[in-house]
C-alpha cells in the first residue's frame, strides 16, 4: 500500500538555519555576559522568524551564506518561503547554550531550537514538532555558515494519532549495523497499523516535493528494524511512518555516520 505522506525529514532543515535566534544571556566564560551585539542579533532575529518576516530573516545571512547540508542564500531564502506557506503559525523558541568569540570579531555559537505549528488541509489537522541542535559562525552582525548537530521531529494528523517511541542512536561508524526501533505504546487491539521506515540522504535538493510511502501490514505494535550505515561518512535522515484507522505519525531523526 503506497500513500504520498510528503518528503519526510524535509522540515527540520529549517529549524536548523533558524537557530541563530537565541533568547536570554548565556555565559561563554563565567562572568562574562553576552556581547550586546550577538544578543540584539539573535533577538531579533527570533522575533522577526516568529513573525514569518522573511526579508528580516534573510537580512541576517551573509551573502556568501553556507550550510552543512547545501543551502546558501538564495535556495534557504526559497525554501523558508515555502514552509511558511505550509505553515503560516510557527512558533521558534530558542535556547543559546554557548557562545564564544573569534579572532576576526565574530562569534561562534550553539543553540538548540524547538518549533511547533499546525496547518490545515483537506479536512485535516497536522502538527509538527522538532528539536534541533546547530552551530553558527557570525561575522559583521550576520550568520555566515552553519552545521546542524543533532535533530528530530515528529508530524502527526488524525483523531487519535499512535503514541510512539523512536529508539535509534544518533551517531555510528560508517558501516557499522544499528537498531531501530519505534514501538507504538498502546495495545493493537482490532486495529490495522501499518508502517515503514525511510532512510533518505540529508539534501538541500527537492526536498518539499511529496514523496510516496510503500506501507507493509504490521503484526506486531511497531518497526522494529536493524538498519546498515554507509561505508562513508554521511549524515541520513531516517523516518518511522506509522499509520492506523485514527490517524498517523511521522518520526524523523538525523543520523551521523
Amino acid at each position: 500500500m503506497a500513500r504520498d505522506l510528503g518528503r519526510v525529514g524535509a522540515i527540520l532543515i529549517f529549524g536548523g538555519l533558524l537557530a541563530g535566534a537565541a533568547a536570554g544571556p548565556v555565559l561563554a566564560e563565567p562572568g562574562q555576559p553576552t556581547p550586546a551585539a550577538l544578543v540584539s542579533l539573535v533577538d531579533g532575529l527570533e522575533q522577526a522568524a516568529n513573525a514569518q518576516d522573511l526579508a528580516t530573516v534573510i537580512a541576517f545571512y551573509s551573502a556568501d551564506f553556507s550550510h552543512g547540508d547545501g543551502f546558501d542564500r538564495n535556495s534557504y531564502e526559497a525554501a523558508l518561503a515555502a514552509l511558511w506557506q505550509a505553515y503560516p503559525q510557527l512558533t521558534y523558541d530558542v535556547a543559546l547554550v554557548s557562545w564564544e568569540a573569534t579572532t576576526e570579531g565574530g562569534f561562534i555559537t550553539e543553540t538548540v531550537t524547538q518549533i511547533s505549528g499546525t496547518r490545515f488541509e483537506r479536512g485535516r489537522d497536522y502538527t509538527l514538532t522538532a528539536e534541533i541542535q546547530s552551530r553558527q559562525r557570525v561575522v559583521n552582525g550576520q550568520i555566515t555558515d552553519q552545521e546542524i548537530l543533532s535533530e528530530q521531529t515528529r508530524l502527526v494528523a488524525g483523531a487519535n494519532p499512535p503514541t510512539v517511541v523512536l529508539n535509534i542512536p544518533k551517531q555510528v561508524s560508517p558501516g557499522d549495523r544499528y537498531p531501530f526501533d519505534a514501538i507504538v505504546q498502546e495495545p493493537l487491539g482490532n486495529q490495522r497499523l501499518l508502517g515503514q521506515v525511510v532512510d533518505e540522504g540529508v539534501t538541500a535538493t527537492d526536498f518539499m516535493v511529496p514523496r510516496p510511502v510503500d506501507l507493509e501490514p504490521l503484526a506486531a505494535g511497531g518497526l522494529f528494524k536493524i538498519g546498515n550505515a554507509p561505508d562513508s561518512p554521511d549524515q541520513r535522515w531516517i523516518s518511522s511512518v506509522l499509520v492506523r484507522s485514527d490517524g498517523w505519525v511521522i518520526d524523523t531523526r538525523r543520523l551521523n555516520v
